[in-house]
């Protein structure tokens, strides 16, 4: 028999709290997570390396989203597609299904999160489905993800939310489509929707509230991307006539609010009124936006004039790299975003799904 003193217990907390903890390096040093499907039908979370090479693949159960990365261990959560019940906390670097966190009765995720600044909570957006309102999920890490609640998000139908660099401030992007899962994907509230942009701090106190303005309120504020100095890059969808899509990217900054940048009638036409993700670029590349639907990626500068805009069909994912960006599409490529051009750098055997989450 082992008899645990209290001297021994303290001596056995202490050694392991001089251990080393894991970074991302110990699975493989991914820069970015994605979701996937292959040849055979089956879904999974995918680390690349800004070569594009996979260093990691990991079983999803089914369609993936997005993913939330945590900001120095190598722990991922993956988010089913909206609107989805599942999300799945993943050790990337053995492989393993650390947790499953499920939506609570009532509620189901709509494929997004992130965490909080010191990485010991993480945050889900969510739909009430009874009332429509948007809500945010609280997770504590620590507990092994137990539930401590939600706030408002202020707004209906909550998507991508993200969080300022370094700041313990949160930024969440309201669509504004009100959804139930009894009726699929079905879009409920077309002509009374009005999408905006939040910015709460991590105890869900709203800061800003940045409305889409009345004229264009079809235009949903779908996906975000944030800087360190709190400029924000908006990718939106239009739920009305195609033919008279309003700009598809907004950029918001504290000192001027929400603006839409001015895109020309031939960029935007070819964008069928979607935009499927958004990045702001390092190494002053600028803004990065796709339409899978349109099969075009479109460059910008910080100022949101337009730079280029190229053919590549099915294009979606797109994240920042240290030498601008990376983007991937549903045929499995990879594209390098540097010097105003993408290039192909790798292709896999692999449908990738709609986002790229840069890690750190």
């Amino acid at each position: 028999m082992i008899v645990t003193t209290r001297r021994t217990f303290l001596a056995s907390v202490l050694a392991s709290a001089s251990l080393p903890s894991l970074t991302w390096a110990a699975a493989g040093s991914p820069s970015h997570l994605t979701a996937a499907r292959d040849a055979s039908g089956d879904y999974a979370l995918y680390g690349l390396t800004e070569d594009g090479a996979i260093r990691f693949r990991v079983p999803l159960p089914d369609r993936g989203h997005a993913a939330a990365a945590h900001p120095t261990a190598p722990e991922a959560v993956a988010f089913a597609r909206r609107p989805g019940r599942f999300a799945l906390v993943i050790d990337c670097a053995d492989g393993t299904v650390l947790h499953r966190l499920d939506s609570p009765d009532g509620m189901h995720f709509y494929g997004h999160g992130v965490f909080s600044l010191d990485g010991q909570t993480l945050f889900t957006t969510e739909n009430h489905i009874a009332t429509g309102e948007g809500r945010i999920g609280i997770w504590d890490r620590a507990a092994g993800y137990k539930r401590l609640g939600d706030f408002p998000s202020h707004g209906i139908g909550p998507h991508e939310i993200a969080r300022i660099p370094g700041q313990e401030v949160l930024v969440v992007a309201n669509g504004g489509i009100l959804t139930n899962p009894d009726e699929g994907r079905d879009k409920l509230n077309l002509e009374t929707m009005q999408p905006n942009l939040a910015l709460l701090d991590e105890n869900g106190t709203l800061q800003t509230l940045a409305e889409v303005p009345r004229d264009i309120h079809q235009n949903s504020l779908r996906h975000i991307a944030v800087a360190p100095d709190g400029l924000v890059a908006c990718a939106l969808q239009w739920q009305g006539d195609v033919f008279d899509s309003p700009p598809l990217m907004a950029l918001y900054r504290a000192d001027t609010g929400l603006q839409f940048v001015d895109m020309p009638d031939d960029i935007l036409r070819q964008m069928s009124g979607y935009a499927g993700s958004v990045a702001l670029l390092n190494a002053g590349e600028g803004i990065a936006l796709t339409s899978p639907v349109g099969g075009t990626l479109t460059l910008f500068d910080r100022d949101g004039q337009v730079q280029t805009q190229t053919r590549h069909a099915d294009i979606c994912g797109v994240g920042r790299a240290s030498f601008g960006g990376l983007a991937t599409d549903g045929a499995g490529r990879v594209f390098r975003i540097a010097d105003g051009a993408a290039t192909p750098i790798a292709r896999h055997g692999l449908s990738f799904d709609n986002h790229l989450i840069p890690i750190g």
